[in-house]
């Protein structure tokens, strides 16, 4: 089951967002009581809520881009400030091409324009950058939900912070998972059997990046329904980071 829970208010700095979902959970609940948390459930938690609650957001009125930004976004009908935060959010730029900067964040993940966005930031001149640790700001939601939500702490329950990510050599976008508590993020399948009996020596499942990747089917782009509630996933009540477990060494990349 994939639901998405009812629209929340337009977040700022600050909000208490784990009482906001809850709020909007218990209210879904009313009126249908079989989305009644229960244990094993896991929320996807769209990145800009928890980006704008957390106050990772910047006014670009208050940014002076560099000449390299300046120059850059001329050639390619860009903002050249929002062009300097994504120069400034980059631990390494892996190349600067047709108006995008794929870049390795401080987190380690390689994205297009260090996950720097201005949709749905609700307001002008105002982007989101992504949380400083995805998978802290993950746990300190999963720590709160269950009791706000009736359950018990000790109840298998997960969180994941979701974002947009392109693919090499693919179109498109798919949601994957930036941070997670309370679930395992890799189902690792090596030295088990597959339907032939054969051993398996390579597959590692991304199974938070797959939960992820559902869940933005039940919530959208454009439907204000940033939360999402995935029942019967399997995985949770384990441990897992995407930061330790899923964003791959620099060493491994076969690529560069």
């Amino acid at each position: 089951m994939c639901v998405a829970l009812p629209a929340l208010p337009e977040i700022q700095e600050g909000d208490d967002l784990a009482a906001l979902i809850a709020e909007a959970w218990l209210s879904a609940a009313r009126e249908d009581e079989t989305l009644t948390p229960l244990p094993g459930d896991v929320l996807v938690v769209t990145q800009k809520v928890v980006s704008k609650a957390e106050g990772c957001v910047v006014d670009l009125t208050t940014i002076e881009p560099r000449q390299e930004a300046i120059d850059f976004a001329a050639r390619w009908d860009r903002d050249a400030r929002q062009v300097e935060l994504v120069l400034r959010e980059s631990a390494q730029i892996l190349r600067m091409e047709r108006g995008i900067v794929i870049s390795r964040t401080h987190h380690g993940f390689v994205c297009a324009n260090a996950g720097i966005d201005a949709s749905n930031t609700g307001a002008k001149n105002i982007v989101t950058l992504l949380p400083r640790d995805p998978d802290a700001s993950a746990a300190r939601l999963k720590a709160r939900l269950p009791v706000l939500l009736g359950l018990s702490n000790d109840d298998p329950f997960g969180v994941i912070i979701s974002d947009s990510f392109g693919r090499p050599w693919r179109f498109g976008i798919v949601d994957v998972a930036l941070g997670a508590a309370g679930l395992t993020a890799l189902d690792d399948l090596r030295g088990t059997p597959d339907a032939d009996g054969r051993v398996m020596h390579s597959t590692v499942v991304a199974l938070a990046d797959e939960i992820a990747s559902a869940a933005e089917l039940a919530s959208g782009k454009t439907s204000r329904q940033p939360v999402v509630l995935v029942r019967g996933a399997p995985g949770v009540g384990g441990t897992g980071s995407i930061t330790t477990d899923v964003v791959m060494p620099e060493e491994m990349d076969l690529f560069r």
